[in-house]
Parts: C-alpha cells; structure tokens; sequence
C-alpha cells in the first residue's frame, strides 16, 4: 500500500465515512482541503459537518515506524474499538503518553483547535474527515505514521 492507500477504520470502511470522495487526494498537500474558501458551512453537504467545518479539536499518536503506531492502535482495539465503543479522551490521551514520539505525547497527544490549513496534507484530511468522538485509523504522512482522535468541530 502507497501514499494513495485510503485509511480504513477498524470495520474496514473507508476513514472519511461519508465524506467527500477521496479522488482528489493527491491535489490536497498543497493545503486548502479541496473547497478552498468557497465553503464556509452554509452549503454543506452533510448534516455531521465533515469536510465543512473551519477548526477541528483532535488528538494524535506519531510514530516514525510503522510497527510501533500498529502496537499503539491495537492497544485501542483490544480495549475500546472491536467492541464499537468511543475511546474516551483520557484513555486516548494514556495511549499517546505511551506511545508517541512527538512532543504533544506528553499533553496525550492534544493539539488543541487549528485551522484548516495550518496541517499538511493527509494529517488534515483525516482530521478533518473523522467523525467527532472517532479515531482515525492508521496513516502515513511526512512525518511517520499516526492515528488520530477528533474530538470536536466548529466553524
């Protein structure tokens, strides 16, 4: 599997859920997300707000090999997502303590509300596509492998 490859979640569906299609994927490193500033919530396309909201609300676990974020995620498997629970943020933010490399593992890989734009790439538009109180599965950026927790959305 390449850069191409689309995450899937832990039920094998696609990690944008009912979100925007995914053919644009290549065009999205440029930074903008695809609508760009034309969108600004009034036309959105779906009632749970993915792909339309201005600020995301997540946490994240990075891992530079891919073996150690496949560890991490299936501690959360194991514990919270075969059994089609929400990780709780607390148990999350454990699992980040424990596994991340970057320095937002030590806050439980919390990186606050940002901007669409402010992440490169595919770590925004899994952001910005997973579900509120989901966690992405697997992925690979620029800067290794990560997972992540959205915690919330607004514009």
């Amino acid at each position: 599997m390449g850069k191409d490859s689309k995450p899937k979640d832990a039920k094998g569906k696609d990690a944008k859920g009912k979100g925007k299609a995914a053919s644009s994927g290549g065009d999205d490193a440029g930074g903008g997300g695809g609508g760009g500033k034309g969108g600004k919530g009034k036309g959105a396309k779906s009632a749970d707000g993915l792909g339309t909201c201005t600020y995301v609300k997540a946490r994240h676990v990075l891992c530079e090999k891919q073996g150690k974020i496949n560890e991490a995620y299936k501690k959360l498997q194991d514990g919270w997502l075969d059994n089609g629970d929400k990780v709780p943020p607390a148990e999350f933010a454990k699992v980040a303590q424990e596994f991340s490399e970057c320095p937002s593992g030590k806050k439980g890989g919390d990186l606050g509300w940002f901007p669409r734009g402010k992440m490169a790439g595919p770590f925004q538009e899994v952001a910005f596509n997973t579900p509120v109180g989901t966690v992405s599965a697997p992925f690979k950026s620029t800067h290794g492998y990560h997972f992540i927790l959205c915690e919330g959305r607004k514009n």
